[in-house]
């Protein structure tokens, strides 16, 4: 009788940890993916080493919008995990441009930023007005010395369908655990 209770307490619990690792395979397919910060391109706002989390049902009913933090594949000559994190600027017809003050116009109005970042010192190919071709976005780092982005040829302005979605929790280190402040409220064009 002992024996008996015994394997079917082991059976419940063999049922719970596939049940829980359903759960998880489904959450990490279809809903969210973990990913490490890698890099200086987006201090201040994410940090070398960080754990967030993205959304990948962000974009599946609604287009990416201003200031928001995505994730997108990369040719892997570029990136060795794959894919980068940037904050988009330009949004797919708009013409972006970059003076040699640093100074990001959008459609000839001055884009306004407020978070943290150095003034651009290298406005790349983005120095000529950049019209972001449908269905594409024009992503920056914020930490826009540090950062290989849109204003380059690699990757140049990048297409909906490498978004792997949107970051919006950090989940390490745990004294900055929570969702991330994406300064919308804050930046505007003018």
């Amino acid at each position: 009788m002992k024996e008996n209770n015994n394997i079917v307490f082991t059976l419940k619990w063999i049922g719970i940890a596939a049940i829980v690792f359903a759960i998880c395979l489904f959450t990490l397919t279809y809903i969210a993916m973990p990913s490490i910060v890698d890099g200086k391109s987006m201090y201040s706002t994410l940090d070398n080493g960080e754990l967030v989390i993205c959304d990948k049902r962000a974009y599946k009913n609604k287009d990416p919008e201003r200031f928001d933090i995505v994730i997108f594949s990369v040719d892997k000559r570029l990136s060795e995990n794959g894919y980068y994190i940037k904050r988009v600027i330009g949004l797919p017809g708009e013409t972006v441009q970059i003076d040699y003050e640093g100074k990001i116009y959008i459609d000839g109005k001055l884009l306004e930023e407020d978070y943290g970042f150095q003034q651009i010192e290298n406005p790349g190919r983005a120095i000529m007005p950049i019209t972001v071709p449908e269905g594409c976005y024009f992503v920056l780092g914020d930490n826009r010395n540090h950062s290989q982005d849109s204003r380059f040829e690699m990757p140049g302005c990048i297409e909906k369908e490498t978004l792997l979605g949107k970051v919006t929790i950090r989940l390490l280190p745990l004294n900055k655990i929570g969702y991330i402040d994406l300064f919308k409220e804050r930046s505007k064009t003018r």
